[in-house]
């Protein structure tokens, strides 16, 4: 494991709700944080599994079937349930629905609404006197129907053990904020730039927040662009205009590390990439990331990932941890 991850004995333990007439979107954006974790950490960080009230598949929105594990009655709990719901949510707010609901937060460390879920939620008396947030569409009748709820306008709200997200694009950020939490904000950075979430906010959750610092994003989007030909820490705190000891603050305040030790992660990430999806040869994979010295990027990388670039090719021939369509 990346010595930058903050170590746990097992994976976290993830139950996934569905509901007729969920989002894809949604769906999708709360699991793949989930599953490019894993990939990037290169141990598995989260275990997810799909349930529903009944055990029957259920159908998004768009009409894709998902078969769940089994019905939520017969989960025996974990770190997280996320109740995804999003189409005809009050006609799945029903007695057996609430019912069951109640008796999963006791088995469930974390509960979490997405898009409409929240209202689930709400409707089983699991976020009286707490902050939420739903879809925003929904949101005035959401503070009409439960006035014993704090309703945010966020994108996501984290109170406690109740998290709540207001539809597909905030599953990310939300799923992001936890990844970051319990793993270090570096990971979490890893993860948005993996799948192409660049303005993922870093701890400000309120609606159109693109980040607490634009100076770290800029100075990460300079250390992306010269991968090759990498510059130092001094010029890209200049370019930021910063001084670099308040660059190093900066990047220990949002991230966790020194600037340094990003710009080595981004160059290392993308020499296992080049190792795990193409056939180029070491020396090649070395000057693209940034290192004239094959060895010394092979030492670095062993460091970095527990093993050389040649061994983790022949382990994960045909593997990435690349987003896929």
């Amino acid at each position: 494991m990346p010595n930058w991850l903050k170590p746990r004995s097992r994976p976290r333990s993830v139950g996934i709700l569905l509901f007729d007439g969920f989002s894809n979107h949604c769906l999708a954006n709360a699991v793949e944080p989930l599953r490019a974790a894993n990939g990037l950490a290169g141990t598995p960080l989260y275990q997810w599994r799909f349930l529903t009230l009944d055990g029957a598949p259920a159908i998004s929105s768009s009409g894709l079937p998902v078969s769940p594990t089994g019905p939520l009655s017969d989960d025996i709990g974990g770190d997280l349930l996320m109740v995804i719901c999003g189409y005809d949510h009050q006609t799945h707010a029903t007695p057996a629905c609430c019912d069951a609901l109640r008796a999963a937060a006791h088995r469930f460390d974390k509960l979490a609404g997405f898009d409409t879920g929240s209202w689930l939620l709400a409707e089983a008396g699991l976020l009286e006197g707490r902050s939420a947030t739903v879809h925003w569409q929904e949101l005035q009748s959401f503070a009409e129907r439960f006035t014993e709820v704090r309703v945010r306008r966020r994108r996501y709200v984290m109170d406690g053990d109740r998290l709540s997200c207001g539809g597909a694009m905030t599953a990310f950020d939300l799923m992001a904020r936890l990844i970051g939490d319990q793993h270090g904000e570096a990971l979490r950075l890893e993860v948005a730039w993996l799948l192409m979430h660049e303005t993922v906010p870093l701890r400000d959750e309120t609606i159109g927040s693109v980040g607490r610092s634009e100076a770290v994003r800029q100075a990460v989007e300079i250390m992306r662009g010269a991968l090759e030909v990498p510059v130092s820490v001094e010029e890209i705190a200049e370019r930021v205009g910063l001084t670099r000891r308040r660059l190093q603050d900066l990047f220990n305040e949002e991230l966790g590390t020194s600037p340094a030790r990003v710009y080595r992660r981004i160059r290392l990430l993308t020499a296992r990439n080049l190792a795990t999806d193409t056939r180029l040869s070491i020396a090649e994979i070395a000057l693209r990331s940034g290192y004239a010295d094959p060895s010394a990027m092979t030492r670095a990388f062993t460091a970095e990932f527990g093993e050389t670039p040649s061994a983790l090719r022949r382990v994960r021939p045909d593997r990435s941890v690349r987003a896929t369509a």
